[in-house]
């Protein structure tokens, strides 16, 4: 990097960490207070059966938090231009794409139905200059701390990577494969699928079996869980053929299956061994470990071949 391009780079970062600690959003107030419908919608779409969200003493799934701040289309009073300002700044610069990377929450107290819910967010963070697979740009992590008459209920941090594009390689060369999203809580998972082992978590309080995997168990609220190893043995449970969009390293048309696996829980995965159009539902299928090798080093994915005779 040039010594110009250096500091022109430096005198960016600078600017950019001034708006660490401004407020993106002040005095928010929720557009509805927490409610028994948006509840019971939220636990129909996840699957979730706990019975401490349902009832006369019913509790707020705490992963809703977000439901009870967002704007809607017409958005919110009490924001400020402070976020808008710093986004601003780095289309200048040239990082004009942008990507979410992570979210973290964080659940004082659980919310009720009749909750009023208020809250302020806050610029948290810039991080310095990053080169990533993407492009090079920064990462910003916003804070939104949901409150209840005026007791903290639950705080949302959100980070995104606002990035200048890099350049693409030859088309003559293949694409990567992309590479799952491992973070704390599914770490256990892709650790077990590395060593060629599937791994379910079960809840230790009501030995409830989940995937994906999740930091507490949907059907009764316990946070310590175990896991069992899967035969591999499954069924075709539904599944859609890719044929459009066309994605970098796969080639349309291919299967994609939600498998059900012998235990009882479902595992979304490619499902290999037949022509694509052969795939049905009720096609007993076995796991498969594939290995690829790229620049970033090994990597092992679980895929579902179907059991030789069925196809």
């Amino acid at each position: 990097m040039s010594e110009e391009l250096s500091e022109a780079v430096d005198e960016l970062g600078a600017r950019l960490k001034a708006y660490e600690g401004r407020a993106a959003a002040v005095a928010g107030v929720g557009k509805d207070p927490v409610n028994a419908p948006m509840i019971r919608h939220w636990c129909e779409a996840m699957g979730d059966t706990s019975p401490a969200y349902r009832g006369p003493g019913a509790i707020a799934p705490p992963t809703m938090l977000q439901v009870w701040t967002m704007g809607g289309l017409s958005g919110h009073e009490g924001r400020t231009d402070a976020y808008d300002e710093l986004l601003g700044l780095l289309d200048e610069s040239g990082c004009t794409s942008v990507v979410a990377t992570d979210c973290e929450q964080e659940y004082p107290r659980p919310l009720r139905p009749g909750d009023e819910v208020t809250f302020d967010a806050v610029i948290e963070s810039v991080s310095d200059r990053k080169t990533t697979k993407l492009g090079t740009g920064y990462f910003v992590t916003t804070r939104m701390d949901v409150r209840v008459d005026g007791e903290l209920a639950g705080t949302h941090r959100f980070r995104i990577l606002k990035y200048a594009p890099a350049r693409r390689e030859s088309q003559a060369k293949r694409p990567r494969r992309p590479r799952p999203v491992v973070n704390r809580d599914t770490s256990g998972f892709w650790e077990g699928v590395a060593e060629h082992r599937l791994l379910i978590q079960r809840c230790t309080g009501c030995g409830t079996l989940r995937h994906p995997w999740l930091p507490g168990c949907n059907a009764c609220g316990c946070l310590d869980w175990d896991t069992v190893e899967a035969s591999g043995e499954g069924t075709v449970y539904s599944y859609v053929v890719m044929h459009h969009p066309p994605f970098p390293a796969f080639e349309p048309p291919y299967a994609v299956g939600l498998i059900e696996l012998a235990e009882g829980v479902r595992m979304v995965s490619n499902v290999v061994g037949v022509p694509y159009d052969k795939v049905r539902i009720g096609l007993p299928v076995r796991v498969e470990f594939r290995g690829y090798e790229d620049e970033e080093g090994a990597l092992v994915l679980p895929v579902f071949r179907v059991v030789e005779g069925e196809g």
